[in-house]
């Protein structure tokens, strides 16, 4: 067996990852675990300056509510919500978010993060809910306040970093702490804590990717988020929610920069390759999916579903007309002197939305003689991604807060999974759409503050079965044991003794693509595909078995394909229980084609038995919380 060195370490209040929920728990944490006595210890697989899915930069805060100025009202961001999930979403999770959002972006303002301001010195906003953002540094900003906060705690805080978590320690039906192993040197992580929380991320690369070859790697998600925080709930016996609802973003092609700029800041249009406004020309599609597609604004799934009808009737490429954008913005400004600086300032902002956060679009535009001023730019819809933070919606089922959740809603103490002492924030938290970046950032607070309440109400530390720890430290470490004794009998990638992880996940992504919706099958499933899907999965799942590692790193890529494969797992489930279509645009039940309101405005839950792998799928009443 690979000799690891096994370290333990003792905590209060476990924080695994390092984005921006995470990065706002440890904020919240502090001050609180200060007041109480409390230890708290944030474990990040990446380093948290640069972690999470704004890891490389954001051009926008994508929720603000503005409740001071009487801009909205959170009663206006759940009707936002409601509406954009086709009817499905936790009004109670959405409403403590907005009611919050606000403050979190006056901190990051205060730390440091330059966000627009007109010549009144208002923010400048992108739509009804963006505020725009010099935002390359945004994930530093804020990882930096998070440091600080544990730093004034002393010898009671402590940061691991490039430690990666695999497995959740359990108590009977309570958390316990998590195990991993550290991605940098030989040592084996137990971590024994009162409380947990989850923030470690959604998944991508579960579906097989638009860009392969030389593009293999680029996405719309970061590739390195991976479906830790699905596998760390569904191992603990939580059950999660939402696991149908993948989202599909348009975006620039090939380079997956941003497209939100352009619709909302600079009134671009989308157009098929022959001119056709499929906005347009299609709007009376809308009416089969009422009410949600007559309200403003068009639901993100159902604007993704008519630019799909035109390119399965053959009319592809989709275009976004940044040449005809830009020039009404410039012709809109008298000539002279005041219509050249506008030209600078409309062509450095059209860049900037990239370079703040997706360098490589800009770097394609280049490399493709595409001048926005002139030239439209090809866009098409992403692969599924698994996402409870943007447009999609799975995570795990959490208790909401107790002043505003109704009692089916609510089980103690907020943001907690159905699993005691296990918390969840981010894309680790299901029904909750929309809260971005900066709402994940106040979830992670909410759930740190629900957490220390619950580590104050049950102030014992759980009990760790070391024995089990030894054994699940031979597991994770087998990987590396398969493949020093088989290495000499072929070559390195290809030996009938094990499987390499980059080969397990293209036999992953091949299953997911073809059989539950991907982009080869234009997004388009059915119960026969749904049920072979899951025949194959079986087969990869004994396969796993025999994961082979060639070093730490691979090691690493192993543990994170078993996540993905346990998040496909239940996406497939959980798509194949929902018998009809309810979000056409990120998948198509072709033999249930249209949406069931009698029977399924609800929610479809799901847990699995981790020791027996028995799966149970439940249906949940969607309970307004508002008119």
């Amino acid at each position: 067996m690979a000799q690891y060195e096994t370290v333990e370490v003792t905590t209060d209040l476990l924080i695994l990852g390092g984005g921006m929920a995470a990065c706002g728990a440890a904020v919240e944490a502090a001050y609180w675990a200060k007041k109480n006595g409390l230890k708290v210890t944030i474990v990040d697989k990446a380093a948290m300056d640069r972690s999470g899915a704004v890891a490389m930069g954001l051009s926008a805060l994508n929720m603000y509510v503005g409740i001071k100025d009487g801009e909205n009202t959170p009663e206006d961001y759940v009707h936002y919500v409601r509406q954009d999930l086709m009817g499905i979403s936790r009004e109670d999770l959405v409403y403590d978010i907005a009611r919050h959002i606000d403050s979190t972006v006056h901190l990051l303002e205060k730390w440091g993060l330059p966000i627009w301001k007109d010549e009144n010195g208002a923010y400048v906003h992108e739509g009804r809910w963006q505020l725009m953002i010099n935002g390359e540094s945004y994930k530093v900003i804020v990882a930096e306040a998070a440091k600080n906060a544990l730093t004034t705690m002393g010898d009671d805080a402590e940061i691991y970093e490039r430690v990666f978590i695999v497995d959740p320690l359990m108590d009977g039906d309570r958390v316990a702490g998590a195990v991993g192993f550290s991605i940098r040197d030989e040592k084996f992580y137990v971590f024994k804590a009162k409380a947990v929380m989850a923030a470690m991320g959604g998944a991508v690369h579960v579906f097989k990717p638009r860009s392969t070859g030389e593009g293999l790697g680029r996405s719309w998600y970061p590739p390195f988020n991976s479906g830790s925080s699905a596998y760390f709930t569904l191992k603990a016996g939580a059950e999660m929610t939402c696991q149908e609802v993948r989202f599909i973003p348009v975006r620039f092609k090939d380079a997956y920069g941003p497209v939100g700029a352009w619709f909302l800041l600079f009134k671009s249009r989308a157009t098929n390759a022959l001119g056709g406004e499929y906005m347009v020309e299609r709007k009376e599609e809308l009416n089969n999916w009422k009410p949600y597609g007559l309200a403003k604004p068009i639901p993100a799934n159902l604007r993704n579903y008519l630019g799909m009808l035109d390119l399965n009737e053959g009319k592809g490429p989709l275009y976004m007309r940044t040449d005809e954008a830009m020039k009404a913005i410039i012709e809109s400004v008298p000539e002279g002197k005041e219509r050249k600086k506008k030209i600078k300032e409309v062509e450095a902002e059209a860049w900037e939305d990239f370079l703040d956060m997706t360098i490589s679009q800009a770097i394609l535009w280049a490399g493709s003689n595409i001048y926005p001023e002139k030239k439209a730019s090809e866009i098409a819809p992403c692969e599924p991604y698994f996402i409870g933070s943007h447009s999609g919606a799975s995570g795990a089922w959490v208790s909401g807060p107790e002043d505003l959740s109704p009692k089916e809603y609510f089980w103690g103490y907020n943001r907690m999974a159905t699993v005691k002492g296990l918390f969840c924030a981010g894309d680790a938290s299901g029904a909750s759409s929309h809260k971005f970046s900066d709402g994940s950032h106040v979830e992670g607070r909410m759930a740190a503050k629900g957490a220390l309440a619950f580590i104050i109400d049950n102030n014992t530390q759980p009990n760790v079965d070391m024995a089990q720890v030894e054994e699940m430290k031979k597991t994770i470490l087998k990987p590396l044991d398969i493949y020093e004794e088989h290495k000499a009998f072929a070559d390195g990638e290809v030996n009938p003794n094990f499987i390499k992880p980059m080969q397990f996940m293209f036999r992953m992504q091949k299953i997911m693509d073809e059989y539950v919706g991907g982009v080869s099958s234009a997004f388009t499933t059915n119960t026969p595909s749904l049920e072979r899907a899951l025949e194959l999965l079986e087969f990869l799942k004994e396969d796993s078995e025999k994961l082979a590692a060639e070093d730490v790193h691979e090691l690493m890529r192993c543990w994170e394909n078993v996540q993905r494969m346990w998040q496909a797992e239940a996406h497939t489930r959980t798509v194949l229980f929902r018998e009809e279509t309810r979000w056409p645009g990120y998948y198509f039940r072709a033999d249930m084609p249209k949406m069931d309101e009698d029977n399924w405005k609800c929610f479809v839950n799901c847990k699995v038995d981790p020791s027996t792998g028995e799966w149970e799928m439940t249906k949940k009443d969607v309970i307004p919380l508002i008119d």
